[in-house]
């Protein structure tokens, strides 16, 4: 008999006793049968026990695999059953199938959940899973709820281990190593036993101790049903598991009545059982003595002793109380209330324990929910300080992965082939000792030293494509691969990834030439900028003649004479280099506003051609993807690379034009004999290409981008997460920009400057304020001026105002220009024969009609005619 079922014995003797004593219209009668772990004999005894003792009530059964038969005998036999299990998933219908069975148990739904967290929480990505197949064949209800429960962790099942019964084994030893030999192929190191007899129990680990099994970098968890054993097992079998975690299903030992339990249980178990050392009470014997009191409160009112067996099991079944194993409340034939559970820790000789698992919760360090602890975030793990296997002083979690060491070293594969060696380069392909080196290399190498930890590692040159090398991870030739390897969907469906080191995408390399020209110096302006200059300079020049012409000297001369003057002051001062005194108040504001906009502009147009001149820009001839379609023009890729299968299926080139190149030096000489019009070239490379070749190519900015580059690992490696983590770290303090410009360094021609962005030419809605206030302040000073002269004309005119409205526009026109006034009003009995000749101007004169005839008359009467000279200004 086993140690669980003596304990169960035990604790009904000492409840039979209790409360035989306490009623008064009935007694108890406890009837034991062994039925081994046998479902079938155990089906028979039940059998038995009803047709021979005429039993009223069946209690026992501590897994489902026993209780589902007898709790079809119990129904057709119409005879309640207490059983101590239940079924991992809760079964539609259970109730009306079995209505006779209580169930003091819940399912395995929470439990699984306890340990999803827990493996969320250390970040294992694998598990192995290991059960005992008692049932022959069938499948464990604990894997499918452990599977659904890590799913919702990002977690997996790597293996199953179905380890056949104890009792089907006759060299036990042997079958174990046989199966644990399965696992030594696997890198996960997290185990998780599901259930086992307690005999498989020490042989499994008593060989996984022996077989490495149980080492610093693994992990190992079991169920409730597990650990109800450790309070039986002797300390060679609890030394054997040291690190172990475990489930228990928990339940208070500080209550009066298990005080007195426990007392009366040591007592009659250590008078029965001399031969154990250990008389702790466990979870079952605490069931064990709850269902007699169900049965005895069920019992306890009831007058007839012809006890109705429906009328019985439904007394049980409505029961309500706390028992020693806790809540005792029934809900369609299970317990209804969840389980609080607590985390243990085998350590030397026994086990400690760690935080509670509460339901709807999380861990806790209390049974009471305290939400301020972690807001019940499970992620966040035990509080309690952990003893892992193989290293009582380990202070970092297990890896739960079997770890690289100096005997098996990390084999990485490197590709031997690359197109740009500056990432990886073989030296000697011959010679598998001797290390690459390349940007990736060195960055590996840096990435090691942060880890934290020591990696033994061994480079393994390979020269085929990189999906090669893909699968090479995946089918476990190879456990990482160090080089320039593309992130992409399908790959990281096979592999692990780690953090990109360098953005990925596709760049189109095309021919170009230096754009340099003799109109180079009007490419600052547009077009609309040249016009609208060259318009406010007229426009200003107009200006500034009109309003000193009259009153200065340097303006006067002949019509060319004073065009001249005023476009030469103009354009002048563009530089501030006129020479021409101004005089009228007028004309100094236009021209202090134009200074200001030449300063402007003269200014712009010096940086924008000193920018163009300096920066040698580059002139393209293919602009785009569609026209290389269009036109039918040959491509090339790199040779191992993806890009030719991502050109033809995604981007449709046709296959005949796309070319592979195995080199980078081979390119120059594609372009050169004109076999390709253009390239196809990742991110990273095409930096590299331009950075050597930037005089004679121009790159486009990449349309279609990828994941990055990356290394590669195992699926589910934490070795993977800590490198991403070393990347990280490298890239934010400077030091992967430091090994970048080691191996990316631009060759001398192409670190001056030279690029292929075109600088930004100056366009006229950048300066059309500047125009606006120009024109605005010449037009404002020319209206300005006109009124001043109208109002100086007239405020000096005396004579009588008849004259007709064309006749005075006449006259200010003449005012405007020459500088005098003229006074139409004279004697018309005289003939009107005044010469005029205005200031500074020995060609214009008004004369009258017949003035050529009268000219002596005319000479006579000039007295009569009033001149009037008006200064300028």
């Amino acid at each position: 008999m086993s140690r669980t079922g003596k304990e169960e014995i035990t604790a009904m003797e000492i409840a039979v006793q209790s409360f035989n004593n306490k009623l008064n219209n009935h007694g108890l009668s406890l009837y034991v049968q062994s039925h081994g772990k046998d479902p079938m004999l155990a089906a028979a005894a039940a059998e038995k026990l009803i047709k021979e003792n005429n039993v009223t009530v069946i209690i026992g059964l501590e897994t489902w695999e026993l209780a589902a038969p007898v709790a079809e005998i119990g129904t057709r036999a119409r005879v309640p059953v207490l059983s101590f299990t239940a079924p991992s998933i809760t079964l539609p219908l259970s109730a009306l199938r079995w209505p006779f069975l209580a169930q003091m148990a819940n399912n395995d739904s929470e439990q699984m959940t306890c340990i999803a967290a827990i493996i969320r929480s250390y970040g294992w990505k694998k598990v192995i899973a290991i059960y005992e197949d008692e049932t022959y064949g069938g499948d464990s209800g604990k894997l499918a709820v452990l599977i659904e429960a890590l799913q919702d962790t990002g977690s997996e099942i790597e293996h199953t281990l179905v380890l056949p019964p104890i009792s089907s084994l006759s060299n036990t030893k042997e079958v174990m190593q046989e199966e644990l030999m399965k696992l030594l192929s696997l890198e996960s190191r997290v185990f998780v036993v599901l259930k086992a007899s307690s005999v498989m129990t020490i042989h499994l680990f008593e060989e996984a101790k022996n077989m490495g099994f149980m080492g610093r970098d693994s992990a190992w968890i079991i169920t409730d049903k597990i650990t109800t054993y450790l309070d039986s097992f002797n300390t060679s079998i609890i030394s054997s598991m040291a690190g172990v975690l475990g489930i228990k299903t928990y339940y208070t030992e500080n209550s009066s009545e298990y005080e007195s339990f426990y007392g009366q249980f040591k007592q009659v178990f250590r008078k029965k059982y001399e031969d154990e050392d250990n008389f702790e009470p466990g979870i079952y014997a605490l069931k064990a003595y709850d269902a007699i009191q169900i049965i005895t409160e069920a019992m306890e009112g009831m007058v007839n002793t012809n006890i109705s067996s429906k009328q019985l099991s439904e007394k049980i079944l409505s029961r309500n109380f706390t028992g020693l194993s806790g809540e005792i409340q029934f809900e369609r034939g299970m317990l209804s209330q969840n389980p609080t559970l607590r985390i243990v820790n085998v350590v030397g000789k026994k086990y400690k324990e760690l935080d509670f698992w509460l339901p709807s919760f999380g861990f806790s360090r209390s049974l009471v929910n305290e939400e301020t602890e972690h807001d019940g975030n499970t992620a966040q793990g035990l509080y309690g300080q952990v003893t892992w296997p193989a290293d009582l002083n380990q202070v970092r979690n297990p890896k739960g992965w079997a770890m690289p060491t100096n005997a098996r070293p990390l084999i990485i594969g490197v590709p031997g082939r690359t197109s740009f060696e500056k990432f990886v380069k073989v030296k000697n392909e011959s010679n598998q000792n001797e290390e690459p080196e390349g940007y990736c290399i060195g960055l590996f190498k840096m990435a090691r030293e942060v880890l934290g930890y020591d990696l033994p590692y061994k480079f393994v040159q390979h020269f085929s494509t990189y999906d090669d090398l893909v699968r090479c991870v995946h089918n476990k030739t190879f456990d990482a691969v160090v080089g320039d390897i593309t992130i992409l969907a399908n790959r990281a469906e096979l592999v692990e990834f780690t953090q990109p080191y360098a953005e990925s995408g596709l760049s189109l390399i095309v021919p170009a030439k230096s754009e340099e020209s003799a109109r180079m110096f009007m490419k600052p302006f547009t077009w609309e900028m040249w016009m609208a200059t060259g318009a406010m300079l007229i426009y200003t020049m107009f200006i500034v003649w009109f309003l000193e012409h009259r009153s200065n000297p340097e303006f006067e001369g002949t019509w060319k004479t004073q065009i001249g003057t005023a476009m030469w002051f103009t354009c002048c001062s563009l530089f501030s280099a006129h020479r021409e005194n101004v005089r009228n108040n007028f004309t100094r504001i236009v021209v202090i506003v134009w200074l200001f906009v030449s300063l402007v502009l003269t200014s712009s147009y010096t940086a924008s051609l000193s920018s163009m001149l300096t920066v040698n820009k580059l002139k393209v001839n293919v602009t785009d993807i569609e026209f290389l379609k269009r036109n039918n023009l040959k491509v090339g890729c790199d040779r191992d690379s993806f890009v030719r299968n991502y050109l033809v299926d995604v981007l449709q080139f046709k296959s005949e034009n796309i070319k592979t190149i195995n080199s980078q030096d081979n390119y120059i000489g594609e372009f050169e004999k004109k076999h390709i019009a253009a390239a196809f070239l990742e991110l990273p490379y095409e930096k590299v290409f331009i950075n050597n070749y930037c005089k004679k190519f121009s790159a486009t900015t990449p349309t279609y981008r990828f994941g990055g580059l990356g290394f590669m690992f195992h699926k589910g490696s934490p070795i993977a997460m800590d490198f991403s983590k070393a990347i990280l770290t490298l890239s934010e303090n400077g030091e992967l920009k430091d090994l970048e410009e080691k191996w990316f360094a631009p060759s001398p021609e192409c670190s001056t400057g030279v690029t292929d962005n075109r600088t930004e030419r100056l366009r006229l809605h950048s300066f059309w304020g500047l125009y606006i206030i120009s024109g605005a302040t010449s037009t404002i000073c020319f209206f300005l001026f006109i009124i001043k002269i109208i109002k100086d004309q007239y405020r000096s005119n005396t004579s009588p105002r008849n004259n007709s409205i064309w006749s005075k526009a006449i006259r200010l026109a003449k005012v405007i220009y020459q500088g005098q006034q003229i006074n139409f009003a004279i004697d018309q009995t005289r003939p009107q024969l005044p010469e005029i000749v205005g200031r500074g101007s020995s060609r214009w004169k008004y004369s009258s009609p017949d003035a050529a005839e009268n000219h002596e008359a005319a000479s006579s009467e000039a007295a009569d005619v009033e001149m009037l000279y008006i200064p300028g200004g």
